[in-house]
């Protein structure tokens, strides 16, 4: 999956993404359940984000679950603010990277790397 400089654009992805993977619904019949989002902080600091949709709620993705029913359905239409949706993230959720393509759940501060992606993040 891939990993995007904003949450508008994962969404937009994962958007595409759905419909690509149901072939024969149409996104305005397209019946959404469950919105999956995953934040990521790199070691220089920059955040990344990922997104997914199912139609079934309680499906296994590479994100968290975030919003389930009318509220999944909402984002999938585009009827969303994204300030509110960024508030509904945990920030404990958020995973740091500590080698390349690897993340945990904090960030690493034996490297100057990671102290720096640490204090972006404080700053944030």
């Amino acid at each position: 999956m891939t990993m995007y400089a904003t949450l508008e654009e994962a969404i937009d992805a994962a958007r595409e993404e759905f419909l690509a993977n149901n072939t024969g619904v149409e996104e305005a019949d397209a019946n959404i359940e469950q919105l999956n989002i995953q934040k990521y902080v790199l070691q220089d600091g920059d955040i990344m984000w990922q997104a997914e949709f199912f139609a079934d709620e309680g499906e296994d993705g590479e994100c968290l679950p975030i919003l389930s029913g009318a509220a999944a359905q909402a984002v999938f239409d585009d009827d969303f603010d994204e300030i509110e949706l960024r508030q509904e993230w945990l920030e404990e959720n958020t995973l740091h990277e500590w080698d390349e393509g690897e993340f945990q759940l904090e960030p690493p501060l034996d490297t100057e790397e990671g102290r720096a992606a640490a204090d972006e993040w404080d700053e944030r």
